[in-house]
């Protein structure tokens, strides 16, 4: 227990210094953007491909693999049922909202998370390679073929080309392949992915806290009210039932217990990323769902969480 308590002290220190220099606007006002490039294009795929190359493929495709990847999918369907049968929302929306519901924010949270809390970053890398290869190409393609008008090349173009030129997915496909020939590159050459990969976890959490004195900061905008019962099922979907389906399957399904079974509902209270609110505003639908629920679920991730410690940590 004490060391999730010192994981937690690590992660909101550097959260709340980004959160300082967000406010003081130190760092000026593009901070946030170049930041969070430098993350998402350079620190994370370093630190994915330093990963896989030098961990057991066993442990990228294993049970987590099917626990964190099949709760998700189940979640999202939930939401999508319930929002269509109360809400009556359109197909498209029911994407977003079903995204909101259950893609996990696995970079800026979830690796810091599986390093200082879980103390293992391999528990990550299956969720990152599931939402990249599967989940968000499965979600481009039906906003594709619910918002661009009927017999336009990019539904295919996209469903091929968008996940084929995301940096994390090729740094971890590449990991995979150098692992899987069995190839150990020297050390001269690992070492500088090492080094760009431990700079991710500090970059990742000044960047959140960036983003919260951001948000905080725009807090006068108000929500919109047709989205405010969409953010409240999507929080209690992705806060509440989402980490008890974990459990559920990862207990029950898998037989885990101990670190492994923390691990797996830790993983799954991690809130809704911030890639949600980018496809939402790039299809023109669901915008304030996307926006409010990623702030939402931040709050109660931290409270959240901390339950899942003193009851499983």
């Amino acid at each position: 227990m004490s060391g999730v308590i010192s994981g937690f002290t690590v992660i909101f220190l550097v959260v709340g210094a980004g959160f300082v220099l967000g406010r003081a606007g130190t760092l000026g006002p593009t901070a946030t953007d170049v930041l969070s490039r430098l993350v998402f294009f350079v620190c994370t795929p370093a630190l994915l491909f330093h990963s896989l190359v030098t961990a057991n493929l066993r442990d990228v495709f294993s049970s987590t693999l099917v626990v964190a990847g099949g709760t998700a999918l189940t979640i999202g369907l939930v939401y999508a049922l319930i929002a269509r049968l109360w809400l009556r929302r359109p197909t498209a929306d029911l994407v977003i909202g079903a995204l909101s519901s259950s893609y996990v924010n696995s970079v800026n949270l979830g690796v810091p998370i599986a390093i200082y809390v879980l103390d293992d970053r391999s528990f990550i890398a299956p969720l990152l390679l599931f939402q990249i290869l599967l989940y968000s190409p499965i979600a481009l393609v039906a906003l594709d073929l619910t918002t661009l008008p009927r017999g336009d090349g990019r539904v295919w173009r996209d469903a091929i080309v968008t996940p084929l030129s995301n940096p994390i997915l090729i740094g971890g496909v590449a990991g995979l392949i150098v692992s899987g020939f069995g190839w150990h590159p020297p050390q001269a050459v690992l070492d500088p992915f090492r080094m760009l990969g431990e700079a991710s976890v500090p970059l990742a959490l000044l960047v959140f806290g960036l983003s919260l004195a951001a948000r905080a900061a725009s807090s006068g905008d108000g929500q919109d009210r047709q989205s405010r019962r969409e953010v409240a099922l999507a929080a209690v979907l992705k806060m509440a039932a989402m980490p008890l389906l974990a459990y559920a399957i990862a207990r029950w399904g898998f037989g885990m217990s101990g670190h492994h079974l923390f691990a797996q509902v830790v993983i799954a209270a991690l809130p809704t990323a911030q890639n949600v609110l980018v496809y939402a505003i790039r299809y023109g639908r669901g915008q304030p769902l996307a926006r409010d629920s990623a702030l939402v679920t931040t709050l109660l991730s931290i409270p959240v969480i901390a339950l899942i410690a003193v009851l499983l940590g």
